[in-house]
């Protein structure tokens, strides 16, 4: 079976940082992909801040923080990339066409064996591949924020997508001390078709009046046993996050059941996104 070696993250953010961190603490050199130098600069102070927590907190020593560190090369040229990887992680907004260009240049500067995986939380899996050359080595391989720190990928599988595919991406994952769950791809997998229509039924609470946000968390917290409220967590998804997988599962199925809750487009409107923005339904210094 393939073993990856050597990876290209496309895209610094979040999430991406979060992906090339863990990728390079487990021994895979990573090509860290940002548009500019000043955003690939400040993806890797990110990922250099995270090591120093972990150091702080005796998970990993010094040793280990830099050798992750050294693992790791930023670019801002994504072709010069990806040109002699075996995996290349997209990272970037929630946006079809942006994808869709980004993996149409990939897929002719990537070598032929090269898997390409993309991070999205929603967007066909199907749909994308088909943008490319090679399906049967395209696939889902969606982590959660903070990758670090949470243990699950889910692994999704786009109609053409091989099961020799599939079986290197569970054993990267595995390799990276996540558990890897396979699904099938529609629309927002299992994890979005299932948190997502939550989220949203939570902002209708809150939009007729039933409750203010603190209830609504403390409801589910106290009640149901979640760690985190559900409008806490849309803050800290983003709330224009949560609007465009609602968007994508809308479309998707054509079911109205997840046409997303007025009061959050609303807010996104506003730009009140959450966390990233200090204010979504609580504020944040």
């Amino acid at each position: 079976m393939k073993k990856i070696s050597k990876a290209a993250v496309i895209g610094g953010g979040t999430m991406g940082n979060g992906i090339a961190h863990i990728f390079s603490m487990h021994g895979i050199t990573i090509h860290l992909v940002e548009r500019n130098r000043e955003l690939a600069d400040k993806a890797l102070e990110t990922i250099t801040g995270n090591l120093d927590r972990m150091v702080g907190k005796e998970k990993i020593d010094a040793t280990r923080k830099e050798e992750t560190l050294d693992r790791i090369v930023t670019f801002t040229d994504t072709a010069k990339a990806v040109g002699e990887v075996d995996l290349v992680v997209e990272a970037v907004p929630e946006n079809f066409d942006l994808k869709r260009e980004l993996f149409s240049e990939i897929d002719k500067a990537a070598p032929g064996e090269a898997i390409l995986a993309s991070n999205t939380s929603s967007i066909s899996i199907t749909r994308l591949a088909a943008t490319t050359s090679r399906a049967d080595k395209f696939i889902g391989m969606h982590f959660f924020n903070p990758v670090p720190v949470m243990k699950l990928v889910e692994v999704v599988k786009g109609l053409q997508t091989s099961d020799e595919t599939v079986a290197v991406i569970e054993k990267t994952a595995q390799r990276l001390d996540k558990n890897a769950v396979v699904v099938s791809d529609y629309p927002g997998f299992v994890s979005n078709r299932v948190l997502m229509p939550m989220i949203n039924e939570a902002i209708y609470c809150v939009y007729e009046g039933v409750a203010e946000p603190e209830e609504v968390d403390q409801v589910m917290k106290l009640g149901m046993a979640h760690p985190m409220g559900p409008l806490r967590l849309a803050d800290f998804i983003g709330l224009d996050v949560c609007l465009d997988i609602l968007n994508v599962l809308h479309d998707g199925f054509k079911d109205p059941k997840y046409r997303p809750c007025p009061l959050l487009v609303k807010m996104v409107d506003a730009g009140r996104l959450g966390d990233k923005t200090g204010e979504g339904f609580y504020s944040y210094d």
